[in-house]
């Protein structure tokens, strides 16, 4: 069996209002924020607003992620995190089934 050579994927997607908004709150809770600036050894994080989902890896998108968002990926300023699943379920979110969420990051020397 081969590998399947993806020449493009539609990595669109829309969020219900209600759902986007639940998602946000919880990405912004003080809780995961305090894993997150944990998990990053950072003084502070803040959630961008800014969610993508993964895209399988091409040759248009070597990186796993729509072009417009690796410029994140490649700055010290941000990080890009997996969105938990159990928050994907609590804001009844099912399509796409994985989301990546953008924190910048803040250190003392800032």
């Amino acid at each position: 069996m081969g590998l399947k050579i993806i020449e493009s994927f539609d990595g669109n997607f829309t969020l219900e209002a209600e759902a986007k908004a639940e998602l946000f709150t919880l990405l912004t809770g003080e809780n995961f924020l305090k894993q997150v600036t944990e998990q990053l050894q950072c003084d502070r994080a803040e959630f961008a607003e800014l969610l993508f989902q993964p895209v399988p890896y091409s040759t248009a998108t070597p990186k796993g992620m729509p072009p417009e968002f690796e410029k994140y990926r490649e700055s010290k300023d941000y990080e890009i995190i997996n969105v938990p699943p159990n928050f994907m379920f609590k804001a009844k979110i099912f399509k796409p089934s994985r989301l990546c969420a953008i924190y910048r990051v803040f250190n003392n020397e800032e």
